[in-house]
């Protein structure tokens, strides 16, 4: 069913979030001090769209790019979050419910997994990494090191943290292998909008890989846990989830490009030096505390809710794609119209993201049998590129795994991708102009 909400908090007047160019949202820093504060209504909705069976028609409507195609890998699996693909194909992916990671092999190559086995145990498995034959599994707690054997199963698992703070609102914990050997890991803020009480709540915080040299490397970001570096500089760039019930429009998810050392905004400012109505910076004006944070250099559509990101290294796409990113967006559940479903593209070009581009569309369908209007045909997850060259995306609650190939003058007849309900002239999402920065 359709809920409404409608909150009325005291706010500061917000400084208004102008086109730089099409597509594309900038704004003036809010220069001002804080002003006084005047009640402002703020109107939000509670719309789940229907879970809808899986089905060859519905597949045949999601849109991609021309010449691209997408085929089930695997089908019928629990919880399906997190994926990594191996050297030589083997496909690993996190099931948060069961707490487990599950091992799919294609012996065939026909694209479609044949085998599947359990291999890792443990309560609330979520984030996972693989650096050659090392595999790093995440807890909301603990972190684990083990081996891949020669059959592909993985060895006794080894604890190298087991005192990450708890996980609130955002247990969802991922790992990353930076580019200097380091491990990356994200640590979801426990709220929506709050003063933590542990400083590692709603940061990045490097590590070695034996649980050594433990540091937070960037603080205010709410729940980043799609992140990763370019292939061609080593930057780190992330999409963190914006704070929910400020409305249907706010607040964006945001693109950044993550910095050792900095702040990003979370949870008194947000997207371009806009101020959260709801919490005032202890010791700090609002202006001084956007001042002393990092603006976004890319906004999407609010709740979307972005998940596992990859940038891509094969050879498979044709080479306009080569170093872009890639990320999974799983769906909104407070907005209307209801916005995520949907994969979207980075396009960089000479180490620099130019544009942000819809890749693939169709899960979120309106339905006239739904209480709500709207159905999907799945929440999606997971992303990652295998060494074949394809992605592998991961719906968590269908239980599908599907894999994203270009095939040419043999793919299917699809629709053109468009970004999920994003028409609504005032939403500026996009690259933020590089001269407003």
């Amino acid at each position: 069913m359709s809920l409404k909400l409608v909150v009325t908090l005291p706010i500061l007047a917000l400084p208004h979030l102008v086109h730089a160019q099409a597509g594309a949202g900038s704004s003036e820093p809010a220069a001002e001090e804080d002003r006084g504060r005047q009640g402002v209504e703020i109107v939000g909705h509670v719309i789940k769209p229907v879970p809808l069976e899986w089905s060859e028609e519905r597949m045949s409507r999601l849109a991609l790019p021309e010449g691209f195609d997408v085929n089930v890998f695997a089908r019928d699996l629990e919880n399906p979050r997190m994926i990594r693909v191996a050297d030589d194909g083997t496909l690993y992916v996190t099931q948060r419910e069961p707490g487990n990671v599950l091992m799919l092999r294609d012996t065939d190559g026909d694209g479609a997994a044949d085998e599947q086995q359990v291999v890792a145990e443990r309560e609330g498995l979520h984030g996972i990494e693989i650096n050659g034959d090392t595999v790093y599994l995440m807890t909301v707690n603990e972190i684990f090191r083990t081996q891949r054997q020669d059959d592909g199963t993985l060895g006794d698992l080894e604890t190298i943290a087991d005192d990450f703070p708890e996980g609130g609102q955002h247990p969802n914990r991922m790992v990353v292998m930076g580019p200097g050997g380091k491990l990356y890991v994200s640590v979801g803020s426990t709220c929506n909008a709050c003063g933590e009480t542990n400083e590692e709540n709603a940061t990045i915080v490097s590590m070695a890989p034996d649980g050594s040299d433990r540091a937070i490397h960037a603080s205010g970001l709410r729940n980043t846990i799609g992140y990763g570096f370019a292939p061609s500089n080593g930057q780190l760039y992330g999409f963190d989830h914006g704070i929910d019930w400020l409305g249907d429009n706010e607040q964006h998810e945001e693109f950044n490009r993550i910095q050792a050392g900095a702040r990003y905004g979370w949870p008194y400012v947000y997207a371009m030096s806009r101020f959260n109505p709801q919490d005032t910076p202890p010791e700090s004006s609002f202006s001084d505390y956007a001042d002393g944070s990092e603006e976004p250099i890319g906004l999407h559509v609010p709740h979307s809710a972005p998940m596992q990101m990859a940038f891509y290294t094969g050879d498979a796409f044709p080479e306009e794609y080569e170093g872009d990113a890639f990320v999974a967006f799983r769906g909104s559940w407070n907005r209307q119209p209801p916005s995520g479903y949907e994969v979207m593209r980075v396009d960089f070009e000479n180490d620099e993201p130019v544009a942000m581009k819809p890749f693939l569309a169709g899960f979120l369908m309106e339905d006239a049998e739904s209480p709500t209007g709207w159905g999907n045909m799945g929440r999606l997850a997971g992303l990652a590129q295998g060494p074949d060259g394809a992605l592998y995306l991961s719906d968590d609650t269908g239980g599908v795994i599907y894999r994203i190939h270009y095939a040419g003058d043999e793919a299917s007849d699809r629709p053109e991708p468009q970004f999920t309900n994003a028409e609504e002239g005032d939403l500026n999402l996009g690259l933020v102009d590089a001269a407003a920065e």
